[in-house]
């Protein structure tokens, strides 16, 4: 039978259960990421202030002076970018903490935001642009305020998702209503790069809802890092995160073309859709090998073929991460991590094929024809003379080639151990390292059994295996990007009417009479209903009443959601007194400019602003919060979920304690900043 290497034996990494206070590790993590962003942009503003000044003196003491100050900022800043970069290589945090070893995967880290009062901006609004008290809104403007803040630390699971996709599908309606196209309302949406940290602040929603889908993939990332990828179960939650990941990313890159955010620009999210669908597929391929690989020739080239799908996927993730403008944002733990993987699959695609040839024969029972086509797929070129017929048939041909195969394996492995031991982050992952010594160990002594005196007559190179899968990673959009929700101010009235971009006259009343009731007008429309067929001669005429005049209200009664025939019945009992209506005029809305909306961010072109690094609302107090007792949004977040010997199982290691990475500091991004206008 096919020999394995080493007994795998479980792996268990003991947490204890968190108390109803107690941090977990992932929010620990994000809550170092904060402090981390805020301790950068604290370091940008410092720079900035040191470069205006360099540029303002003619004075060379204050220019030595400030030049020094620049080169201590410069460290501090590179320091930071490396703890930076070593959370984002901290993958023990996002992995399953109760299975067996696996080969670790990469989860995205969810982007940090700044907190934001939506109260007194809109309160002034809703005043001046609706002529409605923006008092009477605090328990709206409490409700989305409380849904923001949940979408900072959503759970891991499904219902964080639908937190997000929540906020998400509430966007729209919240841009509809208060963003108008002609002027600002004064909020700041800042996000901070998940590579860099650098700050970008926009007035607009672009920013908002990009980072919301970010985050969304990264949740995605975690819950399929998360799962149980030692039962089919875990493994088919783990494909189906993964392909959602990029499904969501695809989407952001899609819809949001000009976001500067990098991690956000479409080069970034290119990579990171490739590295979700990697991802994906090494769970495919380890759901094949679950239950085992059967010793039999066509099992065997099958799996042989499904690792080296797995080897071209994370090649072409690794060849995406060298690229520049990439390299110098993406962690080197992530490259290189790809890159190991290329070398381990790629060197298990060569045992399996090892194994087929070396272990099996061609039986007067087997058929031929079904063989050598198998063989033929798996080759795209032979070494000229040698046909796949002919390697399965004659004994020495195919032992040679099967040695061939292994020695491919064998040096592979080697390779993958090689450049895991140059990572500084990867040396800290036992279990990946006690993996790869078992594949190779594995490999050594498959190579061993059919070792001889022979070696340097009968050698040849092995070929290439061509890669082909059964089931291949796709990108799948999940159903909560489109979640339904009821629009928090929809007590302003239908969306279509009652919206920022258009203009109305403030509230009139009109006293209505009967006699204007019964001839001198018509109404139509859904809600709100419309004055049609006005008669200029009427009384209501004349105490303002116009043509196409919405009615908002009949007495007391607010009737901007109601039809014509719910309108009429309130009018039905109108005495010889007569009752006042409040009525409302469209206005001509085309603005002759749009008004402009600023970015402010790091690291890039000069022309930009550097307002982001002036303007700190951390210091300014959240004005006229309403503090709610609810937990309706806050609680969204919180919901929660022996082998027979022809049998060949995939190499893992016991391993337990605790793992950390950091990655060699890179070098620090200019303090340049973004500004751009609203087509952004």
């Amino acid at each position: 039978g096919v020999k394995l290497g080493k007994q795998a034996a479980p792996f268990y990494c003991e947490i204890n259960p968190p108390g109803p206070n107690a941090q977990t590790g992932r929010s620990k993590l994000q809550n170092k990421r904060a402090t981390l962003n805020q301790q950068i942009i604290k370091q940008m503003r410092m720079r900035a202030g040191a470069e205006n000044l360099l540029k303002a003196t003619n004075n060379n003491k204050v220019k030595e002076m400030v030049l020094l100050e620049l080169s201590y900022v410069n460290s501090d800043l590179q320091l930071l970018m490396g703890q930076l970069e070593g959370l984002n290589s901290s993958m023990e945090v996002y992995q399953n903490t109760e299975e067996t070893a696996n080969i670790p995967l990469i989860a995205l880290g969810l982007k940090e935001t700044k907190e934001i009062d939506f109260s007194s901006p809109f309160k002034d609004f809703i005043l001046e642009h609706y002529s409605e008290d923006g008092r009477s809104f605090e328990e709206e403007l409490a409700d989305l305020m409380d849904l923001r803040q949940s979408c900072r630390t959503p759970s891991r699971s499904e219902a964080g998702v639908e937190l997000l996709a929540s906020y998400y599908s509430h966007l729209p309606l919240i841009e509809s209503r208060f963003f108008s196209p002609t002027r600002q309302n004064g909020i700041f949406f800042t996000w901070y790069d998940s590579f860099t940290g650098v700050p970008v602040c926009q007035q607009n929603l672009l920013l908002e809802k990009a980072s919301i889908l970010f985050n969304m993939a990264a949740l995605y990332s975690q819950i399929g890092t998360r799962s149980d990828r030692q039962t089919r179960v875990g493994l088919e939650q783990a494909i189906a995160a993964f392909q959602k990941a990029a499904g969501v990313l695809n989407l952001l890159k899609e819809t949001f073309t000009h976001i500067p955010s990098y991690d956000m620009s479409p080069a970034m999210v290119s990579m990171l859709i490739r590295l979700m669908l990697a991802q994906a597929q090494q769970c495919l391929f380890e759901k094949m090998a679950l239950p085992g690989v059967s010793n039999q020739f066509y099992a065997l080239i099958r799996m042989a073929q499904e690792a080296a799908k797995v080897s071209e996927v994370f090649d072409q993730v690794h060849q995406f991460m060298i690229q520049t403008p990439i390299k110098d944002n993406v962690p080197l733990f992530w490259s290189t991590m790809s890159l190991v993987k290329t070398n381990h699959y790629r060197s298990m695609a060569h045992y399996f094929v090892a194994a087929a040839l070396l272990d099996h024969e061609l039986g007067p029972r087997d058929d031929e024809d079904q063989q050598e086509k198998m063989l033929s797929q798996v080759y795209d070129q032979l070494p000229e003379g040698r046909t796949p017929i002919d390697i399965l048939k004659n004994k020495d041909e195919r032992k040679r080639f099967g040695k061939a195969h292994i020695r491919r394996a064998v040096s592979g492995h080697e390779e993958a151990l090689r450049i895991y031991s140059l990572c500084e982050h990867l040396t800290k992952l036992e279990a990946l390292k006690d993996i790869l010594k078992a594949s190779h160990q594995r490999s050594l002594e498959k190579y061993s059994d059919f070792e001889n005196e022979e070696e340097f007559t009968d050698y040849v190179d092995a070929p290439d295996i061509t890669s082909k899968t059964e089931h291949r990673a796709e990108m799948e959009v999940p159903a909560a990007t489109k979640v339904k929700v009821i629009d928090f101010f929809q007590r302003l009235g239908p969306l279509a009417i009652f919206s920022a971009k258009q203009k109305w006259t403030p509230p009139r009343s009109v006293r209505i009479y009967p006699e204007d009731r019964d001839e001198g007008f018509t109404l139509k429309g859904e809600s709100p209903v419309q004055v049609v067929s006005l008669d200029p001669h009427c009384q209501a005429a004349g105490d303002g009443l116009k043509e196409g005049d919405y009615i908002v209200a009949v007495g007391k009664t607010d009737s901007k959601w109601m039809g014509v025939s719910e309108v009429m019945q309130l009018l039905k009992d109108v005495d010889e007194e007569g009752t006042e209506i409040q009525v409302v005029s469209l206005m001509d809305s085309n603005p002759s400019m749009p008004a402009k909306s600023a970015t402010f961010c790091g690291n890039l072109p000069k022309t930009y602003s550097m307002i982001c690094l002036a303007y700190n609302d951390e210091e300014k107090p959240l004005k006229n919060r309403k503090v709610t007792k609810k937990s309706s949004f806050l609680s969204w977040g919180m919901k929660n979920k022996m082998k027979s010997a022809s049998m060949l199982n995939l190499p893992t290691m016991d391993h337990s304690g605790a793992m950390s990475w950091n990655k060699p500091i890179p070098t620090f991004p200019s303090s340049s900043c973004y500004n751009s206008d609203s087509s952004h």
